[in-house]
C-alpha cells in the first residue's frame, strides 16, 4: 500500500478530538529494501515520536535498573502473586519481606519486556507495522506488547471512552511513550 493511502488510513481511524492534532509522517522514501523507512508521529507539528531517534522528550531505557527504579511506573502486586511466594518459600519469610519479593520479581520481568518492546520499535519498519494494525482487531493492537500497536490502538475512535477510562491500571505498567499517548487521549474526553 503507498504511503499516502495508508496515512489516509490511518488518519480516518484517529479520534475526533486529536484530528488535526495528530500527524503521521513520512519525510524520506525508502530505496533500499533492507532499510526501513523513515516515519514519525507528531503532535500539534511537534515530533513526538521517531522510532530511530532516541533524543525525544519521552524517556528511553537503557537498563533494566533504570526501569525499576523509575517512580512512574507502579507495578500493582496480587493476593495471588503473595500467596504464590508464600507457597514457593514455605512460609518461611517474614510477611512484609513477601511483598518485597513479589515486586522485585515482577518489575524484572516488566522491565524485560519493556526492553524488548523498545528494542524492537527502534528496529521496526512503521509502514509494516501500522498495515499490520489495520488488519489486526482493535482488541489484540491494545492487549499487545508491541509499543506502535498500543500507541495506534490509543489513538483509534473505535476505542471508547469508557474502554480509555477503564485502562488506567494497565497504562502505568507500560512504557512512558504509550502513557504519553494515553494521557494525551484521555485528555480529548
Amino acid at each position: 500500500m503507498s504511503w499516502s493511502k495508508l496515512k489516509q488510513q490511518l488518519e480516518s481511524f484517529l479520534c475526533p478530538a486529536l484530528m488535526g492534532r495528530v500527524e503521521y509522517r513520512a519525510p524520506g522514501y525508502r530505496y533500499l529494501t533492507d532499510k526501513p523507512g523513515i516515519c514519525y508521529i507528531s503532535v500539534d507539528k511537534k515530533s513526538v515520536l521517531n522510532m530511530s531517534d532516541k533524543t525525544n522528550a519521552i524517556k528511553w531505557y537503557q537498563t533494566e535498573l533504570e526501569i525499576k527504579n523509575d517512580p512512574d511506573i507502579q507495578i500493582p502486586i496480587s493476593n495471588d502473586e503473595i500467596e504464590a511466594i508464600r507457597k514457593e518459600t514455605k512460609g518461611q519469610v517474614p510477611e512484609d519481606r513477601l511483598k518485597v519479593i513479589a515486586r522485585s520479581r515482577k518489575s524484572t520481568a516488566l522491565a524485560k519486556e519493556l526492553l524488548a518492546a523498545q528494542a524492537s520499535l527502534s528496529k521496526s519498519n512503521f509502514i509494516v507495522e501500522a498495515n499490520k494494525f489495520l488488519t489486526t482487531s482493535i482488541e489484540k493492537s491494545i492487549e499487545s506488547n508491541d509499543i506502535l500497536m498500543n500507541i495506534l490502538a490509543l489513538l483509534d475512535k473505535r476505542v471508547g471512552k469508557k474502554r480509555i477510562v477503564s485502562m488506567s491500571e494497565k497504562m502505568r505498567v507500560k512504557h512512558p511513550i504509550v502513557q504519553y499517548f494515553y494521557e494525551l487521549r484521555r485528555s480529548g474526553l
